[in-house]
């Protein structure tokens, strides 16, 4: 059996700053991951909080599972909370 390699996926470089690179190695040694899995990691992070397709999904998937609310303080607590959020 041949011995797969430290990634399974694409390989390419990108241009960081040096203190973001510092930064992320010092994280990698903490959370013992990689350099690679911890870019993937923040990248895979960064691409759902901005497609709203996906973002969309997750929440309508949130709300059928919690079902229809009846109680009129938490659909206006709700309210209240959703004017205030930034969107």
């Amino acid at each position: 059996m041949e011995k797969a390699g430290y990634t399974d996926g694409m390989k390419t470089a990108v241009s960081i700053p040096d203190d973001v690179y510092q930064t992320a190695q010092r994280l990698a040694l903490r959370t013992r991951k990689s350099r690679s899995r911890l870019f993937s990691d923040a990248l895979r992070g960064y691409l759902a909080r901005h497609a709203p397709n996906e973002v969309t999904t997750a929440v309508d998937r949130a709300c059928a599972e919690v079902g229809p609310v009846r109680d009129p303080c938490v659909s206006a607590a709700a309210r209240c909370i959703l004017k205030a959020s930034e969107w």
